[in-house]
């Protein structure tokens, strides 16, 4: 009988492993940079801080990254592919809106910070593609 949180072969040999491993180490480096040092945080965002009490939320932002790499880690640990497909995907939706908000607020001048979101949404939504391909070809030889 198979259990719905059955384990893989899917695992350090797959290139979809090693991007979302390097994606949610990044996502958390870049939190505790938001909460080590705020205003630098905010600066690679692409929206400085207008006065200190801005830096809460920085924090608060970072803390919010970390938890947003650290949920995905016990998952790969596991080699719960499945699950990591479903959370990735979902996880899309915060670099294609820090896109959104970074067209909103600095315009479509401030190429370089809408490249970083733009770009990491897109690598995302390819590693997306990886995992649930990986799952459609594996459930087709079982």
């Amino acid at each position: 009988m198979k259990t719905q949180i059955s384990q893989h072969s899917w695992g350090i040999k797959s290139v979809s492993f090693w991007s979302v491993l390097l994606l949610a180490s990044a996502i958390i480096f870049i939190g505790i940079r938001f909460i080590i040092h705020p205003q630098t945080g905010a600066l690679g965002y692409g929206i400085a801080f207008e006065n200190n009490s801005d830096v809460a939320y920085g924090q608060i932002k970072g803390i919010r990254d970390i938890f947003s790499g650290i949920v995905l880690l016990p998952l790969l640990w596991m080699r719960m592919r499945k699950a990591v497909a479903w959370v990735f995907t979902a996880s899309i939706v915060v670099p294609a809106f820090d896109f959104l908000i970074i067209l909103f607020y600095n315009g479509s001048s401030d190429a370089a910070h809408l490249l970083i979101h733009g770009i990491t949404a897109l690598v995302m939504a390819t590693t997306s593609f990886l995992l649930f391909y990986g799952l459609l070809h594996q459930s087709k030889n079982n």
